[in-house]
């Protein structure tokens, strides 16, 4: 049984010329006397329930999933130094400025992997298999793809500095790394024990992060499994909550928190931050999804009210954006089933309304996005 206020993190290992950290298994029992834990669990999980009823509540919740996870992979590919932006991350690759180009397939990478990992938790459990998985897909064709994709690290890395010298940490030797995700996989998975499933990630997240068991994207994997995490225990039928946002706003405070566990065994701050981030995230996504409703419905009668005997078509093309904001007018005229020429009209009246914005500043192949439903989670932070 670990007792959290007695926790003690790890202890360090001697290499020549440095030292790496090596955390203490986590599979037990964990119990508290603070009771603010236990204030906290609760909030975030009346916030967590209220999000997964509403989404309930929306008609056609997958349309509005595939931004939620284009607007995580923006911003968790962001915490990674990633140059891309939402309307950038949605256009078609060879739309996308060349020297931007590897910027556009990390975040849409991302947007694959979270994707097809929500597929796989139907078969397996979040367990090494399904994270080397999601890693592949991940590296794919770009810049960490020449580091071992869907594979654990096989030498040693270091999170800030420029070596192994002047590195701010070193995670465990790389021969370390199995026996220590299979401890982290089996606390994940553990049900003789009573730990609260937001505990559980919690801790898990950290372990992962100080673990650092990729040579790349750990921190994409990590935030990642917070929310497959949620899916896999039917805390939420959807992925709706990410928690990068929350990381992205004070980087610094995230890292210091992680830290503190490892330099002064303080899992009870990193637990609070951990659930406060749960609670706030929860609130912000019922927010973004009222606000779409909003804005799905205000749409919707003003369409009825001025398009006249185009409203017919609006209403199908608008119900098609709620699901892929970009849209060329080829493709409005195969949706609606309409000629060229009145796809064409349908979408200049949509851009005079400011429904429609178009990207690429071209007279042929234009290519246009539904600004209104962006900008919605654009100005959710």
């Amino acid at each position: 049984m670990i007792e959290l206020e007695k926790y003690k993190a790890g202890h360090f290992e001697k290499q020549s010329g440095y030292k790496y950290f090596v955390p203490n298994g986590i599979n037990d029992e964990w119990v508290w006397k603070t009771p603010v834990i236990n204030r906290l669990i609760e909030k975030a999980a009346i916030k967590l329930g209220e999000l997964n009823s509403f989404a309930r509540l929306v008609p056609n919740i997958d349309l509005f999933i595939q931004l939620h996870v284009t607007k995580e992979a923006v911003i968790s590919s962001r915490i990674e130094g990633t140059q891309t932006n939402m309307d950038e991350a949605l256009l078609p690759f060879e739309e996308v400025s060349p020297e931007r180009r590897n910027d556009w397939q990390e975040v849409n990478n991302y947007i694959r992997a979270i994707n097809e990992a929500i597929v796989e938790l139907q078969k397996l459990p979040i367990s090494s298999r399904l994270l080397k998985d999601t890693h592949q897909t991940l590296l794919q064709s770009v810049r960490g793809e020449h580091k071992l994709p869907g594979t654990y690290r096989t030498s040693q890395n270091w999170i800030g500095g420029n070596s192994l010298a002047d590195a701010v940490f070193i995670p465990p030797a790389h021969q370390l790394v199995s026996e220590l995700m299979g401890d982290l996989e089996k606390f994940l998975n553990n049900d003789e024990i009573n730990v609260p499933a937001l505990v559980r990630i919690a801790i898990v997240h950290y372990q992962f992060e100080t673990i650092h068991p990729f040579l790349d994207g750990n921190g994409r994997i990590g935030r990642l499994m917070i929310t497959l995490f949620l899916v896999s225990e039917g805390i939420l039928d959807k992925p709706l909550l990410y928690l990068s946002l929350y990381f992205e706003k004070n980087k610094s405070l995230y890292y210091d928190n992680l830290s503190r566990v490892r330099t002064h065994n303080d899992m009870l701050q990193w637990l609070k931050y951990f659930l406060v981030g749960i609670e706030q995230t929860a609130t912000q996504a019922v927010n973004t999804l009222s606000n779409i409703l909003k804005l799905k419905e205000n749409l919707e009668n003003e369409i009825r009210s001025t398009f006249g005997r185009r409203s017919n078509s609006a209403l199908i093309l608008l119900t098609a954006l709620f699901k892929d904001p970009v849209i060329t007018i080829d493709k409005a005229a195969k949706t609606c089933n309409l000629s060229y020429k009145a796809a064409n009209d349908l979408v200049t009246k949509m851009q005079e309304n400011k429904y429609l914005k178009e990207l690429t500043g071209q007279s042929r192949n234009r290519i246009f996005i539904f600004e209104p439903y962006l900008n919605i989670f654009e100005n959710d932070n």
